[in-house]
């Protein structure tokens, strides 16, 4: 049980590390959900043909980046609201992914891409995994002692006064997005090449949105935001666990949705009585 959690904590800390970035530079990322999916899809495609598990993840990441800096162009360039931006980006994400599957590769649903290459295992887990483990203190340093995150985190807190004082804070918040890009990528092809080996136009399942609620759960904190995906990670192998047990599939299903909602709950009082406890 511990290392399938493992396995399922990997694309959910990749995408909330990115998002978490992308958010302490001041843009909430709604998009991750369709940077995975187009990530995985790119992935599952670059591995097969080439038939090298390193390219499919580059591809993947390059596919990330790509969503990413559109849907940040958008937002600082052309002014889009956050929310809709993300949310529409993801639908037509979703919606080209299926044209793509129906119309081009004449497959309803599920592309078994021929010489798929998966991610090879080191310890009983994959490169991937290591590199999530990494980046959680390698974040948590450069927030802190560099002039990159210490940009970041002024653009996230006064945008106009960075700006002000001359920081480049549109182009800080189109690299962060980038970088967010760039994560959701890995994280979506981790979920074909470390996990089912096939392409499934529903493969995401929501995980984007739970890596949301991971890093506003962590207060964009990297070590906070790691066990937040932990958290919901053990209860997503938990609710497959208790389908096997003969427990209606409709009902354990629902499991790690309600634990987000209940997370976020907990988070927004939390954070109600932190205000209150402030100005009492």
């Amino acid at each position: 049980m511990i290392h399938s959690a493992l396995l399922l904590w990997t694309p959910l800390a990749l995408a909330a590390l990115g998002g978490m970035l992308h958010r302490i530079a001041g843009v909430v990322n709604i998009g991750l959900e369709g940077q995975m999916l187009g990530g995985a899809l790119v992935g599952a495609l670059v591995s097969g043909v080439t038939q090298n598990w390193v390219l499919g993840v580059l591809a993947a990441g390059a596919a990330g980046a790509a969503l990413g800096l559109v849907m940040s162009l958008c937002i600082t360039r052309l002014h889009a609201n956050e929310i809709i931006a993300g949310l529409g980006f993801t639908i037509v994400i979703t919606g080209l992914t299926r044209y793509l599957l129906r119309d081009v590769f004449h497959v309803s649903g599920t592309l078994r891409v021929a010489g798929l290459d998966p991610l090879p295992g080191m310890l009983g887990v994959d490169p991937l995994f290591w590199l999530a483990v990494a980046l959680v203190p390698a974040i948590t340093w450069a927030l802190r002692h560099t002039a990159a995150g210490l940009r970041l985190r002024a653009t996230g807190d006064g945008f106009d006064a960075a700006g002000a004082l001359g920081l480049p804070t549109r182009r800080i918040r189109d690299v962060a997005g980038v970088i967010a890009g760039v994560l959701a990528g890995f994280a979506g092809a981790h979920l074909v090449l470390g996990q089912v080996g096939l392409f499934n136009e529903n493969m995401v399942a929501g995980r984007g949105f739970i890596a949301l609620a991971a890093f506003y759960f962590g207060r964009s904190r990297p070590w906070a935001t790691a066990l937040a995906c932990l958290l919901f990670a053990v209860f997503d192998e938990a609710q497959a666990r208790l389908q096997t047990a003969g427990v209606p599939a409709q009902l354990v299903q629902t499991l790690p949705y309600l634990v987000v909602i209940a997370v976020l709950t907990a988070t927004a009082v939390r954070d109600a009585r932190g205000k209150a406890g402030r100005t009492g």
